[in-house]
C-alpha cells in the first residue's frame, strides 16, 4: 500500500521553510546565531558518542536498507 504524497505541495512546503529560516538567519545577531549552530552541532556528535552501533556496523545496515527497498515490490 502506498501512502498518498503530493509532490508539489511537499516542494512548496519545504520552499518555505527554507524562506522562512532564511529570514531569521537575518535578522538574528551573529552571536545568537553561532551559539544555536554550535549547540546542534554538539547535539549531534553527542549523538554519534552514544550510537550503539560503530560506524562500519550503521553504514553495513544502511547499505542493506537500501538493497532491500530497490527488490521489494509490495
Amino acid at each position: 500500500m502506498e501512502l498518498a504524497f503530493d509532490k508539489k505541495a511537499n516542494r512548496q512546503e519545504r520552499l518555505a521553510f527554507v524562506r522562512n529560516y532564511a529570514a531569521w538567519v537575518k535578522r538574528t545577531p551573529d552571536a545568537e546565531w553561532s551559539r544555536q549552530q554550535a549547540e546542534l552541532i554538539d547535539s549531534f556528535f553527542e549523538n554519534a558518542r552514544n550510537m550503539p552501533l560503530s560506524s562500519r556496523e550503521y553504514l553495513e545496515r544502511v547499505a542493506g536498507r537500501g538493497r532491500s527497498r530497490k527488490t521489494f515490490r509490495g
